[in-house]
């Protein structure tokens, strides 16, 4: 099945696939075009009945892509089964998406993204504004985040590199890695590790039982820590005093807690030379 529709401007794009995978091409100019692939004779049945339409509204047209879910059996998400979505739409257009096993992809500059899942991964490229993720077992990545972050899973696991605006992350068992984060950052593990490799400035608060937590501190910053551990070990490479902080640079004020997982505070590396800084 092929759709095309002409808009005007950036798109809500929802879509609604039980299996398979969604994957979204924010960069074509003044067009939406749907495709959906079955890939065996029952996926075949669902997309006859699926419904793709366009809803003109005054303040952002909306796009649906609707498929309903197999009846009774199994889902089929193995080998070439299932149902794959493909949507080019203009850049800036916001995702939302619900799914049980269907990966969404996203390539390209999106506006944001809203993602439910029980066990689909989530890939993302650039997101200019927030991205909100909820999953069972479902992985999270994505390269860069304008906005604000939430993400909650139970054990799939989180990695992003540069996260511009607060981030909140919830873990069962997965690990939880973000490169860069900007603003204010809340993270909870059980047991899964925690990695966040440079920390700018805001309120930083790491929280595992089992897990291991790391914190970088990109320099330049100021740093308040409390780090509390039962039975992990605690190190830094920071200079700690017991006086208040100075300096000009922003500051960081770390709270890093766990039962039995290690904590280390680091500093972190210089950023790269394509990096794109937020401004002071």
């Amino acid at each position: 099945m092929q759709r095309s529709f002409d808009v005007s401007a950036p798109v809500e794009l929802e879509v609604r696939l039980s299996s398979g995978e969604v994957t979204i091409d924010p960069s074509l100019d003044g067009r939406v075009e749907v495709e959906l692939t079955a890939h065996d004779d029952d996926s075949q049945r669902l997309v006859d009945e699926a419904r793709v339409e366009l809803q003109d509204r005054s303040d952002r047209p909306r796009v649906i892509v609707e498929v309903p879910q197999k009846r009774g059996g199994f889902s089929f998400s193995f080998g070439r089964q299932g149902i794959t979505c493909r949507v080019r739409c203009p850049e800036g257009s916001v995702v939302t998406a619900k799914t049980k096993s269907a990966d969404l992809t996203v390539r390209g500059t999106i506006g944001s993204v809203s993602f439910t899942t029980a066990s689909g991964d989530l890939d993302l490229d650039r997101v200019s504004g927030g991205v909100n993720a909820k999953s069972a077992s479902g992985d999270v990545s994505a390269r860069e985040i304008g906005g604000d972050v939430s993400i909650q899973s139970a054990s799939g696991d989180v990695s992003l590199e540069v996260v511009r605006g607060t981030a909140s992350v919830t873990s069962v068992s997965g690990d939880v890695r973000i490169d860069e984060a900007y603003d204010d950052l809340n993270a909870n593990t059980v047991s899964g590790d925690q990695k966040h490799s440079a920390v700018m400035r805001g309120r930083v608060a790491a929280q595992s039982v089992s897990g291991d937590v790391s914190i970088g501190v990109r320099r330049g910053s100021k740093v308040f820590l409390d780090c509390n551990t039962l039975s992990g070990d605690t190190s830094s490479e920071l200079e700690l005093t017991g006086d208040a902080p100075d300096g000009d640079g922003p500051l960081v004020e770390i709270k890093a807690k766990t039962v039995s997982g290690d904590i280390q505070i680091t500093r972190a590396p210089a950023p790269a030379a394509n990096t794109m800084e937020v401004q002071q």
